[in-house]
C-alpha cells in the first residue's frame, strides 16, 4: 500500500480518462469486452498453446485429489479465530478449497473432449462456494464485535479479500467454462450470479462505509485487491450493461484514491511483499480494464511507471529483497513476474523489464496458490520467458539508472551497493520512516547488511497472522518490537507506535556519497531528533560499511532503565572474537547462495556484548532464516550512557 504520509494530488485516472468513464462512456467501450481479453474461453484454439506448457505438479496433484472428498471448513473452525485467536485453521480449509479448484478449472480447460470428469470437479467446487456461508475470512468478518456471533451472518455478507478471490476464482471459471458448465450442469451458471449479486455486488454499491475505499485518506492495499477483483467480476459475471458499467465506474473511483496516494518515487511503505498484493494487484485490474476496453482506458501514467520500477530496487540479490513491515525476506515462489515484465517492457522501462524477465525465466510451473485469474494470465500469455541456461536463480541485471543503488525519500529508505549493478559483495539498506506505517514493524532507522546478496544482518520479517497480529497487542510480538530489530535502544526504551515517532532525515544519500545520516530521538519519545543521530554508509573504496550511533541523552531517563543499548539481529553462525570483533557465516540459513559471512568489528571495545537466541518456532520464520536468530546488544559503558558514540563497521569475509 501507498505511503500514509503521501501529498494529496489529483486523482490521476480520473484526469487522464475525463468523460470516457462517463455511465453511457463506459458501456460503449465496454460493449463485446469479453471477447477483447487475452484469457479466452476453453474452446479458444489458444489452449492448444497452453496444452504444451510444463504442468507436470499441477497435474499430479490434480489426478491425486480428482474424487476425493473436498476439503470442508467447519463453523469449528471459523469460531477459532474469535476463541483462540487462530486464523489459519478456517483459512487453510478455504485456501485448499480453492486451490483444488483452480487446478481442476486449468484441468478442465485443457483436456479437450475428454474433459467431463473434470467438469464435474470444477461443478462441484464452484458450487461448494456458492453454498459457503461466507466468502469472508473469519479474522475480518465484523459479526462478533456487531454481534457477538462466531457464525457468519448470511444477511449482511462482510465484503472482504476473501470475498474478493473467491468472486474473481468463480468469475474465471466462469469465463473460461461457461458453455461447457451449461451443457453439463445447467443452472450453475445462474446460481454463480445471484451470489455474486447478493454477496459482492450489492454490498458494494450499497455501502461506503467499507474501510478500504479509502474516503477516509487512509488508502491501504486491500483497496486495490478488491477493487481489482470486482472489476473481473463486472465484466465477466454482470450482463446488465448498465449495471456493469456503474460499478466498474466505482471501482475506477477507488483504484483512483489508491494511485493518488502513491508518492513520486513510487514507493510502497509495506515494502516488496506487499507489492504484489497491492500494487501488482492494481496493475493486473488496469491491464485488464485496457483490454476490456479496446484500449480506450490506457492507464500508461507517471504513477504506473514508478510503481512498475519499485520492485527491482529493492532487490538484494537472488530471490532475496529487502523487507520491511509484515514481508518475508526472500520472495515468494509463483510470483507473477510476467505480468510485470509485460508492464515494464510496454512502458519501456528495461531495467525493471530485464529484472522480470531475469525472475520469470527461473519460476517453477504455475502455482495454484496464486489464484485462478494469475494462473490463468501465465497459461495463456502470448509469450513465456524461459531459462535457456537452466540456472535455478536469476542472473545478475546491471542496472545503469540505479546500479549505486536506490533512494526513495518519501519512505527514507536507501539501498546501496558495493558493487554497482551487482549483488557481488556487500549491499547495505537503511531505513528511517515512522512507526505509523501500514503493517508497521517499529524499526525507524534499522539497517540490513547482505553479502552476495544474501541478508545476515536482517529483518526478521513476518510470522504468521493470529487475532494478535492486527489487535491491540500488536507489539507484543517479538518480531514488531524495535528491541528485536538492528536500532538503538536509549534507556532500553522501546520505539513508540504512531507517525510521530519517526526519523528526521540530516543527510540525504547520493550515488557520489552513499551516506544516510537520520534523527532518531523522536522515534523514543525523546525531545529533540538529534539527541540520536545514527549515519549509515557503504565505503566502496574500503569495501567496508560503517553504521556510527551519536548520542546526546537526558541526564534523567524518562522511563525505562539506566542502559543504553545497540541492537543488531543477525541470521546464521554467529562466532564473537575477543577483540571487538565477531564474524558471521551463513551457516544454518536455508538457501543462502553464498558462502562469504561478514567481519565484524567495533569502538569503543569496552561496550559489553549480550547474546540472546531467538530460536523460531514459526514456519513463516523458520523457512526463512532456519532454527534461530541472534541478537547482539552492544551495552554501553556507564560514562557513555548520556553522551558517546559507537562505530560498528561491517566487511566481507572471502572464504
Amino acid at each position: 500500500m501507498a505511503t500514509g504520509n503521501a501529498a494529496v494530488v489529483a486523482p490521476p485516472l480520473l484526469t487522464a480518462w475525463g468523460s470516457v468513464v462517463d455511465a453511457v462512456a463506459l458501456m460503449d467501450s465496454l460493449r463485446g469486452s469479453r471477447a477483447r481479453l487475452t484469457v479466452c474461453p476453453a474452446s479458444d484454439a489458444g489452449w492448444q498453446r497452453a496444452a504444451a506448457r510444463p504442468l507436470s505438479e499441477l497435474r499430479t496433484q490434480a489426478d491425486a485429489e480428482k474424487g476425493s472428498p473436498w476439503p470442508q471448513p467447519l463453523v469449528s473452525h471459523y469460531a477459532r479465530y474469535f476463541r483462540d485467536g487462530n486464523r489459519t485453521a478456517y483459512e487453510g480449509l478455504v485456501a485448499s478449497r480453492q486451490q483444488r479448484l483452480t487446478r481442476a478449472v486449468v484441468m478442465a480447460a485443457l483436456a479437450g473432449p475428454d474433459q467431463a470428469g473434470w467438469l464435474d470437479e470444477v461443478i462441484d467446487g464452484a458450487y461448494l462456494l456458492c453454498e459457503q456461508s461466507s466468502w469472508s475470512w473469519a479474522a475480518h468478518d465484523d459479526v462478533f464485535t456487531r454481534t457477538g456471533d462466531v457464525v457468519p451472518d448470511r444477511s449482511r455478507p462482510y465484503l472482504d479479500l476473501g470475498a474478493g478471490e473467491v468472486v474473481a476464482q468463480l468469475a474465471w471459471l466462469d469465463h473460461v467454462l461457461g458453455s461447457q458448465l451449461d451443457g453439463r450442469a445447467p443452472g450453475l451458471r445462474r446460481r454463480i450470479r445471484l451470489e455474486t449479486h447478493e454477496r459482492v455486488i450489492r454490498p458494494f454499491l450499497d455501502r461506503l462505509d467499507w474501510h478500504w475505499l479509502g474516503l477516509d485518506g487512509d488508502v491501504h492495499n486491500w483497496n486495490p485487491w478488491i477493487h481489482s477483483n470486482i472489476i473481473v467480476a463486472a465484466l465477466l459475471l454482470v450482463d446488465d450493461p448498465e449495471l456493469q458499467a456503474g460499478v466498474i465506474a466505482r471501482c475506477i473511483e477507488g483504484l483512483d484514491r489508491f494511485l493518488a496516494s502513491i508518492p513520486a518515487d513510487g514507493a510502497i511503505d509495506e515494502g516488496f511483499a506487499y507489492w504484489w498484493n497491492g500494487a501488482g494487484r492494481a496493475l493486473e485490474g488496469l491491464a485488464l480494464l485496457e483490454e476490456a476496453s479496446g484500449g480506450v482506458l490506457n492507464p500508461d501514467l507517471p504513477v504506473i511507471r514508478a510503481l512498475v520500477a519499485f520492485p527491482h530496487r529493492m532487490h538484494l540479490g537472488h530471490r532475496w529483497f529487502l523487507n520491511v513491515a509484515d514481508g518475508p525476506a526472500r520472495a515468494h515462489e509463483g510470483l507473477p513476474w510476467g505480468m510485470l515484465h509485460r508492464w515494464a517492457v510496454r512502458l519501456g522501462d528495461s531495467e525493471a523489464a530485464q529484472h522480470a524477465a531475469a525472475f520469470a525465466a527461473v519460476e517453477p510451473e504455475p502455482n495454484a496458490a496464486a489464484g485462478l485469474g494469475r494462473v490463468l494470465a501465465t497459461l495463456t500469455s502470448p509469450t513465456q520467458l524461459r531459462s535457456r541456461s537452466g540456472r535455478s536463480q536469476p542472473s545478475e541485471r546491471p542496472d545503469p539508472r540505479t546500479s549505486w543503488g536506490t533512494w526513495l525519500p518519501s519512505v527514507q529508505i536507501m539501498v546501496a551497493r558495493q558493487t554497482p549493478g551487482s549483488s557481488h559483495g556487500l549491499t547495505l539498506a537503511a531505513k528511517g520512516g515512522h512507526n505509523g506505517e501500514h503493517h508497521n514493524h517499529r524499526d525507524v532507522g534499522s539497517v540490513v547488511v547482505a553479502v552476495d546478496g544474501v541478508p545476515l544482518l536482517v529483518d526478521a520479517g513476518q510470522p504468521t497472522y493470529t487475532a494478535q497480529t492486527f489487535g491491540p497487542d500488536r507489539y507484543q510480538i517479538r518480531a514488531m518490537q524495535s528491541a528485536w530489530h538492528s536500532v538503538p535502544a536509549p534507556f532500553g526504551l522501546e520505539q513508540g507506535t504512531g507517525t510521530s515517532f519517526a526519523a528526521t532525515v540530516l543527510h540525504e544519500p547520493t550515488p557520489e556519497e552513499p551516506t544516510i545520516a537520520l534523527g532518531l530521538g523522536a522515534a523514543y519519545g525523546l525531545d529533540h531528533a538529534e539527541q540520536w543521530i545514527r549515519t549509515s554508509l557503504m565505503n566502496r573504496e574500503l569495501g567496508s560499511i560503517v553504521i556510527d550511533d551519536r548520542w546526546n541523552l537526558p541526564t534523567h531517563p524518562p522511563e525505562g532503565t539506566p542502559d543504553v543499548d545497540i541492537t543488531y539481529l543477525v541470521a546464521g553462525t554467529v562466532r564473537i572474537g575477543t577483540d571487538a570483533t565477531a564474524t558471521i557465516t551463513p551457516e544454518g540459513i536455508p538457501a543462502a547462495e553464498t558462502t562469504n559471512g561478514l567481519h565484524l568489528r567495533w569502538k569503543p571495545a569496552s561496550a559489553v556484548v549480550l547474546v540472546d537466541e531467538w530460536h523460531l518456532d514459526d514456519p513463516l520464520l523458520s523457512d526463512i532464516w532456519g532454527e534461530k536468530l541472534t541478537r547482539l546488544r552492544f551495552r554501553m559503558p556507564a560514562e557513555t550512557r548520556a553522551s558517546g558514540a559507537f562505530t560498528l563497521t561491517v566487511e566481507a569475509t572471502n572464504d
